[in-house]
Formats: structure tokens, C-alpha cells, sequence
């Protein structure tokens, strides 16, 4: 008897050697854009984005560009990064002497 099912299940590619970190990162990347879509068509098109990387077809910008589009209501998530901002230990503390010495008179 066929089966009348003739679209088959799409499997996540699952990566034994995570030793490089980009690769790591690309692929945590993947995993978390394969958790949030459901669509089968949407999984195939992951496992194409994520095979390109695995056989050198690609590079790692091509890639978050192309699974950008699968995250979060399409946000691009990989692309920007926040600035951290830091000062010197000695601006710290004039800046904390400072505080704790208005906050003693305002009493």
C-alpha cells in the first residue's frame, strides 16, 4: 500500500565537529531559526542555507544574511552589535566618591 503522504518529514543536519568557533556560532544560529519556524518549506530552505556553509559554497556573511530572514519577525539580529561602554578604574571611583559625598549632604 503507498503512502498518500508524499511530502517527507524535514530532519535538522546535525553537526558532530564544533570545534571552530565562527562555525559554532553559525550553527547555534541555525538551530535557533529551525526551532521558531515550523513550515517545512521554510526547514528546506534552512538545511540549503546551512549545507552551503558545511561544503564551503558560502561564507559566513552570505549566511547570517540569507538566515536573518527566518528569525523573529524577520529582525536582523546578527548584524549590529550594542556598544559597551567602560571607563578607567581611577574615573570610576572619583566618579563614586563623588556620588556617596552628594548623597551624605542631601540627608
Amino acid at each position: 500500500m503507498m503512502d498518500n503522504n508524499p511530502i517527507e518529514k524535514v530532519e535538522r543536519i546535525l553537526v558532530e565537529d564544533l570545534s571552530d568557533f565562527k562555525f559554532s556560532a553559525a550553527y547555534l544560529a541555525y538551530t535557533k531559526a529551525w526551532v521558531e519556524n515550523a513550515g517545512e518549506e521554510i526547514r528546506l530552505e534552512l538545511n540549503r542555507i546551512m549545507v552551503s556553509l558545511i561544503e564551503n559554497k558560502g561564507d559566513y556573511t552570505t549566511f547570517y544574511y540569507e538566515i536573518k530572514k527566518y528569525g523573529k519577525n524577520g529582525e536582523n539580529e546578527y548584524s549590529s552589535r550594542q556598544r559597551i561602554k567602560g571607563q578607567k578604574k581611577r574615573a570610576w571611583r572619583k566618579n563614586e566618591a563623588k556620588r556617596k559625598r552628594i548623597s551624605r549632604h542631601k540627608n
